[in-house]
């Protein structure tokens, strides 16, 4: 998680987002609205999930973003990640959350419907680009349920961190269905 500049997270965003495309087409509905017995979710309510909480961090990086730009304070296109956040990153893999409520899947969308929402979802969060690169947005925080106050940058790498975590749950579900 060594990123220099806002280009290289969204590159690693995009880069997971494409994995994650792939993986899921090459399933059935059939498959993606399968519950394993010992699991909460199908594969389309995982989907379902990652586009509710991505919509949410972008309008969070949204927010944070205007307040870096009101107060003109410029970036110098170094990405700035704390130390805490790092650690928790590194640990998070090793955990099993429980969702928020806001962010649990109703189960009504199909992957189609929720891949579409992930796709309107990075349209916004690439008309943030611009902000990203221009404004130090160090300073202005948000909080997470178990980072803590985390900035702009922050949250732009854990949108990308966040659907890694849930590819790999998806690949492996993938590999006990071959």
């Amino acid at each position: 998680m060594n990123y220099q500049n806002i280009a290289e997270i969204y590159d690693s965003n995009d880069a997971i987002r494409e994995n994650l495309k792939q993986m899921l087409g090459k399933l059935t509905d059939e498959q993606c609205l399968a519950v394993p017995d010992g699991e909460k979710w199908s594969l389309a309510q995982i989907v379902e999930h990652v586009a509710a909480v991505e919509e949410g961090m972008t309008k969070i990086c949204a927010r944070l973003l205007r307040k870096a730009q009101a107060d003109a304070r410029k970036s110098d296109g170094a990405v700035k990640l704390s130390e805490s956040f790092a650690a928790k990153a590194g640990e998070i893999g090793k955990l099993k959350l429980e969702a928020p409520e806001m962010v649990k899947p109703t189960g009504e969308k199909s992957v189609a419907e929720s891949l579409a929402q992930l796709d309107a979802n990075r349209e916004k969060l690439n008309e943030l680009r611009s902000l990203f690169e221009t404004f130090d947005a160090a300073e202005h925080k948000f909080p997470h349920p178990y980072f803590g106050d985390l900035s702009a940058h922050e949250w732009l790498v854990l949108i990308g961190g966040h659907e890694a975590r849930h590819l790999r749950q998806i690949k492996n579900r993938v590999e006990q269905i071959n």
